[in-house]
């Protein structure tokens, strides 16, 4: 069998980072398993062309189990499938979250110890200070003229007492601003781009695209390799030190479930031969939420800023006195975004209300035993009564916040939710900030080493193993998750 030193999962916000930093390690070969793509697609490194992507074929196309707390609908996740994953995908904001998040990590994640790892992946555009880096790999611009209507945003968000913040990655996340962006010279500046594109052609990193992972080889308790398919061929392929896994919130634990790793109940009702009983392998799911406010414009509205998405303003807000970090981050699109059910002008903006501490969790979960067979996911949204709560609070500030006067030469009619009731209006149209954590969280699943509990020679290094997900965008975390386990594994191999 064909056998590397450390064979990578997933080639995405952390496992770009984790194959990237091993094989800068002399004479550490690193395969890198990608189930999706090169990056190929112009849309992908196009910033305004991220709603092109959804639903296309670099698109995992994820759906949930119908949700009990919003009709019984069945929400879009979309996630990525190619060179750098979802970092191909998403909205390109840059956030770390506040430092309190990092609190409940456990042992060597507190904000003090990770930061050194987001200042080391970072190349910030405003230079290097206490909080910032400058030469990394990642490109993180903040330096930009926004759009007119997401500046009449923010100016409106000041007029209600909301402070500016020019920085929400430094001491203090609260306030309202402009986001940092994963944008370079114009461009995307996904991991890909950013960890593997100088890579290519080294010696000791090799890049497999489209190539699904289906189990993890194991012998007794070690995990030895990796089976996956490529191009409708079985292969198999040795890892001589360790397997690590960064196939995100739901590819990561489906692997470990169709590996015999998980609930052991539910791996035998399937098939599957146990190998170590860990119940929450798939609980714990998470994730944030958005409902949009959408008004429209007195005035035709520019089209998008060259090189900037139309979401790029933000605010950071506490709903309740008490809180050790915002629970609500409203992000600001210059455009509306209309779901299947809504209609309306195309001069209208979107204010979308996003909740960022739930309380709410659910679990990812096999189908059946045949690693092709899409996995149950159910995010359970609203199942603590806090959440919808603290959505109406979220939806009810985007409103006020609308109707300001710094925002009056823009804001024409509330479109929606208009005289919907509240409640009604969450249920029928919350959808996903795309920010799923959780499913094989430290301290349950992997220990603060990111090693599978149970299992030798095996870790998960992405956003599943957040314990609880960060007060924001979840791309940067993934990222500093990476870089950390680079470390973790070769301190090891010392």
């Amino acid at each position: 069998m064909e056998t590397f030193d450390v064979v990578v999962v997933g080639a995405g916000s952390s496992g770009a980072a984790v194959a990237r930093r091993l094989a800068d390690h002399d004479g550490l070969r690193v395969l890198l398993l990608e189930a999706g793509g090169p990056d190929t697609n112009p849309d992908i490194h196009d910033p305004a062309g991220v709603f092109r992507l959804w639903g296309g074929p670099e698109d995992y196309n994820y759906f949930t189990v119908p949700q009990r707390q919003l009709g019984g609908r069945r929400l879009h996740w979309p996630r990525g499938k190619v060179l750098g994953g979802s970092s191909s995908l998403n909205g390109m904001i840059f956030v770390r979250g506040a430092p309190a998040d990092y609190d409940a990590w456990g042992p060597g994640w507190s904000y003090p110890e990770v930061l050194p790892y987001f200042k080391r992946l970072e190349d910030f555009d405003r230079g290097a200070d206490d909080y910032h880096g400058a030469g990394g790999p990642v490109r993180v611009i903040a330096d930009y003229a926004p759009h007119q209507v997401n500046a009449a945003i923010v100016a409106a968000a000041t007029e209600l007492g909301i402070p500016f913040n020019a920085d929400c990655n430094a001491e203090k996340q609260d306030g309202v601003g402009f986001c940092q962006l994963t944008v370079k010279h114009g461009r995307r500046h996904s991991t890909a781009a950013a960890y593997l594109r100088s890579r290519r052609d080294r010696p000791h990193l090799e890049i497999r695209t489209r190539s699904r992972a289906r189990r993890l080889l194991l012998r007794g308790r070690r995990c030895v390799g990796v089976e996956y398919s490529r191009d409708g061929v079985l292969h198999r392929v040795g890892a001589a030190h360790e397997v690590v896994v960064s196939g995100g919130t739901i590819e990561s634990p489906r692997l470990l479930m169709l590996s015999g790793i998980g609930p052991a109940d539910a791996l035998r009702a399937h098939g599957i031969a146990v190998v170590e009983d860990l119940p929450q392998v798939g609980g714990n799911l998470h994730d944030h939420a958005l409902v949009p406010v959408i008004v429209a414009a007195r005035r035709p509205v520019p089209p998008p800023m060259p090189g900037l998405q139309p979401m790029h303003s933000q605010l950071f807000w506490r709903s309740r006195p008490g809180l050790s970090a915002p629970d609500v981050q409203p992000l600001f699109f210059h455009v509306p975004l209309y779901d299947e059910t809504m209609s309306g002008p195309a001069d209208a903006f979107t204010l979308m209300a996003g909740i960022v501490r739930p309380e709410s969790r659910g679990r990812v979960e096999l189908a059946s035993a045949d690693p092709e067979a899409p996995p149950l996911i159910d995010p359970a949204y609203l199942e603590a009564p806090a959440d919808r709560k603290c959505m109406r609070a979220a939806v009810e500030l985007c409103r006020e916040i609308a109707r300001a006067r710094a925002l009056s030469g823009w804001a024409g009619k509330e479109l929606y939710p208009g005289t919907t009731d509240l409640s009604t209006y969450i249920d029928t149209s919350l959808v996903t900030y795309h920010h799923q954590v959780g499913t094989c969280a430290m301290g349950a699943v992997v220990d603060h080493r990111l090693r599978v509990r149970g299992i030798d020679a095996l870790r998960v290094a992405d956003a599943s193993v957040m314990p609880a997900v960060t007060s924001g965008n979840t791309n940067a975390p993934a990222i500093m998750i990476g870089e950390r386990c680079a470390d973790l594994v070769r301190e090891e191999m010392q």
